[in-house]
Protein backbone atom coordinates (compact mmCIF):
# COMPACT_ATOMS: atom_id res chain seq x y z
CA UNK A 1 0.00 0.00 0.00
CA UNK A 2 1.43 3.16 -0.68
CA UNK A 3 -0.55 5.34 1.59
CA UNK A 4 -1.92 5.42 4.77
CA UNK A 5 -5.02 7.30 6.14
CA UNK A 6 -6.42 7.60 9.15
CA UNK A 7 -10.33 7.12 9.68
CA UNK A 8 -10.65 8.96 13.44
CA UNK A 9 -14.25 9.28 14.64
CA UNK A 10 -15.50 11.65 17.43
CA UNK A 11 -18.11 11.07 20.41
CA UNK A 12 -21.40 8.96 20.09
CA UNK A 13 -20.43 7.80 16.72
CA UNK A 14 -19.79 3.81 18.11
CA UNK A 15 -23.82 4.60 18.57
CA UNK A 16 -24.63 5.01 14.47
CA UNK A 17 -27.44 2.43 13.22
CA UNK A 18 -29.05 2.80 16.89
CA UNK A 19 -29.25 6.70 16.77
CA UNK A 20 -31.97 9.06 15.08
CA UNK A 21 -31.96 7.22 11.73
CA UNK A 22 -33.19 10.56 9.54
CA UNK A 23 -30.20 12.79 10.96
CA UNK A 24 -27.79 10.25 10.90
CA UNK A 25 -28.66 6.98 8.83
CA UNK A 26 -28.75 3.25 9.40
CA UNK A 27 -25.47 2.63 8.41
CA UNK A 28 -23.51 1.61 11.89
CA UNK A 29 -19.93 2.58 12.51
CA UNK A 30 -18.32 -0.74 11.24
CA UNK A 31 -20.25 -0.46 7.87
CA UNK A 32 -19.10 2.73 7.65
CA UNK A 33 -15.38 1.92 7.62
CA UNK A 34 -15.58 -1.29 6.10
CA UNK A 35 -17.03 0.67 3.04
CA UNK A 36 -14.44 3.41 3.08
CA UNK A 37 -11.59 0.77 3.65
CA UNK A 38 -12.97 -1.45 0.49
CA UNK A 39 -12.67 2.19 -1.31
CA UNK A 40 -9.38 2.66 -0.32
CA UNK A 41 -8.03 -0.75 -0.95
CA UNK A 42 -9.62 -0.53 -4.95
CA UNK A 43 -7.17 2.93 -4.29
CA UNK A 44 -4.03 0.58 -3.31
CA UNK A 45 -4.62 3.07 0.13
CA UNK A 46 -4.36 1.57 4.17
CA UNK A 47 -7.18 3.08 6.40
CA UNK A 48 -6.93 2.71 9.95
CA UNK A 49 -9.64 3.43 11.94
CA UNK A 50 -10.60 4.75 15.54
CA UNK A 51 -13.08 5.70 17.27
CA UNK A 52 -13.36 7.24 20.96
CA UNK A 53 -15.48 9.38 23.38
CA UNK A 54 -12.17 10.59 24.75
CA UNK A 55 -11.12 13.84 24.10
CA UNK A 56 -7.27 13.71 24.98
CA UNK A 57 -7.46 10.06 23.00
CA UNK A 58 -8.59 11.88 19.73
CA UNK A 59 -5.61 14.41 20.52
CA UNK A 60 -3.08 11.52 20.87
CA UNK A 61 -4.48 10.00 17.60
CA UNK A 62 -3.95 12.99 15.91
CA UNK A 63 -0.14 13.50 17.40
CA UNK A 64 0.47 10.07 16.37
CA UNK A 65 -0.75 10.01 12.45
CA UNK A 66 1.60 12.57 11.75
CA UNK A 67 4.60 10.33 11.85
CA UNK A 68 2.45 7.69 10.32
CA UNK A 69 -0.11 8.73 7.78
CA UNK A 70 -0.20 10.72 4.82
CA UNK A 71 -3.59 12.47 5.93
CA UNK A 72 -6.77 12.29 8.23
CA UNK A 73 -10.31 11.86 7.65
CA UNK A 74 -12.01 12.97 11.16
CA UNK A 75 -15.18 13.27 12.34
CA UNK A 76 -15.16 15.18 15.75
CA UNK A 77 -19.00 14.94 16.91
CA UNK A 78 -19.91 16.98 19.04
CA UNK A 79 -16.42 18.27 20.10
CA UNK A 80 -16.52 20.12 16.74
CA UNK A 81 -18.36 22.90 18.11
CA UNK A 82 -16.72 22.67 21.40
CA UNK A 83 -12.71 21.41 21.31
CA UNK A 84 -9.90 23.93 21.57
CA UNK A 85 -7.76 21.10 21.61
CA UNK A 86 -8.48 19.47 19.26
CA UNK A 87 -8.65 22.51 17.19
CA UNK A 88 -4.99 23.09 17.99
CA UNK A 89 -3.94 19.30 17.33
CA UNK A 90 -5.58 19.20 13.92
CA UNK A 91 -4.05 22.76 13.42
CA UNK A 92 -0.46 21.60 15.01
CA UNK A 93 -0.04 18.42 13.07
CA UNK A 94 1.73 18.67 9.23
CA UNK A 95 -0.85 16.37 7.23
CA UNK A 96 -3.83 17.48 5.79
CA UNK A 97 -6.90 16.82 7.54
CA UNK A 98 -10.27 17.06 6.07
CA UNK A 99 -13.12 17.13 8.64
CA UNK A 100 -16.57 14.95 7.93
CA UNK A 101 -19.96 14.98 9.28
CA UNK A 102 -23.17 12.48 8.29
CA UNK A 103 -25.29 15.17 8.68
CA UNK A 104 -25.62 18.90 7.48
CA UNK A 105 -24.28 20.63 10.60
CA UNK A 106 -25.36 23.90 8.64
CA UNK A 107 -29.48 23.04 8.92
CA UNK A 108 -29.48 22.37 12.62
CA UNK A 109 -29.27 23.77 15.95
CA UNK A 110 -27.17 27.12 15.84
CA UNK A 111 -24.52 25.95 18.32
CA UNK A 112 -23.96 22.96 15.94
CA UNK A 113 -23.55 25.36 13.17
CA UNK A 114 -19.89 26.45 13.68
CA UNK A 115 -17.35 23.43 13.79
CA UNK A 116 -14.20 24.73 15.77
CA UNK A 117 -12.00 21.85 14.39
CA UNK A 118 -13.03 22.93 10.83
CA UNK A 119 -11.72 26.32 10.70
CA UNK A 120 -7.92 23.91 10.80
CA UNK A 121 -9.15 21.26 8.69
CA UNK A 122 -8.12 21.56 4.90
CA UNK A 123 -12.00 21.08 3.75
CA UNK A 124 -14.95 20.15 6.12
CA UNK A 125 -17.65 18.09 4.14
CA UNK A 126 -21.24 17.77 5.97
CA UNK A 127 -24.61 16.25 5.33
CA UNK A 128 -23.33 14.02 2.56
CA UNK A 129 -23.29 11.06 4.40
CA UNK A 130 -21.07 8.08 3.50
CA UNK A 131 -20.11 9.60 0.34
CA UNK A 132 -18.46 12.35 2.33
CA UNK A 133 -16.27 10.23 3.82
CA UNK A 134 -15.44 8.68 0.43
CA UNK A 135 -14.73 12.55 -1.15
CA UNK A 136 -12.21 13.34 1.82
CA UNK A 137 -10.54 10.13 1.15
CA UNK A 138 -10.19 10.52 -2.41
CA UNK A 139 -9.31 14.14 -1.96
CA UNK A 140 -6.21 13.44 0.40
CA UNK A 141 -5.31 10.55 -2.22
CA UNK A 142 -5.17 13.32 -5.11
CA UNK A 143 -2.87 15.38 -2.92
CA UNK A 144 0.43 14.20 -4.48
Amino acid sequence: MSKRILLLHGPNLNLLGQRDASMYGTMTLPELERAVQARASELDVEVECLQSNVEGELVNALHDAQGTCAGVIFNPGGYSHTSVALRDAVEAISIPTVEVHLSNIHAREGFRQKSLTAQAARACLSGLGLQGYLAALESLIAED
